[in-house]
């Protein structure tokens, strides 16, 4: 039996970050079709993870050379999924990361450190950190070209701090006592 590998795919290191988090239900970016969606935030000192993305990128990119015309681009030339946290937003939780925006039509499995399947929506959140398991592939659409990312399951690894600014009941309300609402 042939070991197959999958050039073009990548499983995170256990710091990455999830930020702009729509796994449990689909949402229309821009009008466009409802996808599943995620920012993955990977710190730049996960040099392990960086490298993998860079390599399945360049694998991505030849293995879509007939998309490209047949030719390999240089990559500054098309637009590649990894992108500088630093120079493109201007946002704290980016700082110091490289972002992927991965997304998918179908739903990502969403488990736990064991691979038990998360059935609360609660648990997996905007700024949790987990494992992502990502796949890169070329396109040539509408004049664009470049190498673009799916988004396959998720392992949730550790609570973080919620990012989107939301506030939450408790940081939001006190606990009433019941003569206070009956005046």
């Amino acid at each position: 039996m042939k070991n197959y590998t999958n050039r073009t795919k990548v499983i995170t290191g256990v710091n990455t970050r999830l930020s702009y988090f729509h796994g449990w239900e689909p949402v229309s970016v821009n009008g466009g079709a409802e996808k599943y969606s995620v920012s993955v935030l990977i710190p730049k000192d996960d040099t392990e993870t960086i490298n993998a993305v860079n390599a399945a990128i360049d694998a991505a990119i030849e293995e879509g050379i007939a998309k490209f015309g047949g030719k390999k681009p240089n990559k500054a030339a098309i637009k590649i999924p990894l992108r500088d946290g630093d120079v493109e937003r201007d946002d704290e939780a980016y700082k110091g990361h490289y972002f992927i925006n991965a997304n998918s039509k179908t739903p990502p499995q969403i488990v736990d450190k064991s691979v038990k399947p998360i059935m609360d929506r609660g648990e997996v959140y905007s700024g949790c950190y987990a494992r992502v398991s990502l796949s890169f592939f070329a396109f040539n659409s509408n004049g664009n070209k470049g190498v673009a990312c799916g988004l396959g399951n998720i392992q949730k690894i550790k609570d973080g701090e919620p990012l989107g600014g939301k506030s939450s009941a408790a940081d939001d309300f006190t606990t009433l006592a019941e003569d206070d609402f009956l005046a």
